[in-house]
């Protein structure tokens, strides 16, 4: 029983994750984040253009409180919005651009388009980036073309911490799936290398003092004095002095 209680609170959660993300279009949406607290349910938004999904004088928040509370049988939603800091390094907001984008200049512009968005997110200070554009783009056959730049992880545990989205352009010729790809810049990869410069050792002379650990003074070195020369006598004056 508890185990299909978890599991009914998350596809709950996805399905107003989805619905969220259905009703915000177009406004630089994020993702959605679900907490859950003792006075009510707490929904977090978390979004580039705050001031679009408030509306004037709030009436798009309270539109959707009101939403959420009757198709999902909350008690008590709290909404509350978050604006994202750098809306280049979000994969769900650069898509989002794309598809606003294609939508709104159609598939002949792609190119100029793709190269645009790579070039801001890469200022941004992302390591790398891949735009994947796979559609009746710009023939009638459909085809996928890619636009990537910088350094990206495919494999491996580091491959997880890249962000990715998918996204569908309703255009006349027909749908257009864009899926991006973005290594943020604070990912620690393992073969990243810190040269670190070794400290010099520094050797000082430690000069003692003439006192002992008593106070009392050492005996100063007695220096070696000088052996005095003997004279020696002189052989002439002595037979003088016999003769």
């Amino acid at each position: 029983m508890i185990e299909r209680k978890f599991v009914a609170q998350k596809i709950k959660e996805f399905q107003i994750e989805e619905y969220i993300t259905e009703t915000l279009h177009n406004v630089g949406h994020s993702h959605t984040k679900m907490i859950k607290t003792p006075l009510g349910e707490k929904i977090v938004i978390y979004t580039s253009r705050p001031g679009l999904i408030v509306g004037r004088r709030g009436q798009n928040i309270k539109q959707l409180t009101k939403t959420l509370k009757k198709r999902f049988d909350l008690e008590n939603p709290q909404i509350e919005i978050s604006e994202v800091e750098n809306p280049n390094l979000d994969a769900n907001i650069v898509a989002e651009k794309i598809v606003d984008a294609l939508e709104r200049f159609g598939s002949q512009k792609f190119k100029a388009i793709g190269h645009k968005i790579m070039t801001d997110v890469m200022r941004s200070g992302a390591l790398g980036i891949e735009i994947v554009v796979s559609g009746k783009v710009p023939s009638a056959r459909a085809k996928s073309w890619r636009f990537y730049q910088g350094y990206l992880k495919k494999c491996g545990d580091i491959s997880n911490s890249v962000r990715k989205s998918n996204l569908q352009a309703q255009l006349k010729t027909g749908i257009i799936g864009i899926k991006v790809s973005i290594m943020p810049p604070d990912i620690k990869l393992p073969d990243d290398i810190e040269i670190v410069d070794s400290k010099q050792a520094i050797v000082e002379e430690i000069k003692h003092d003439s006192k002992n650990l008593k106070g009392e003074e050492k005996p100063a070195e007695q220096k070696e004095k000088p052996k005095r020369k003997r004279k020696k006598k002189d052989e002439s004056e002595g037979t003088k002095i016999n003769e």
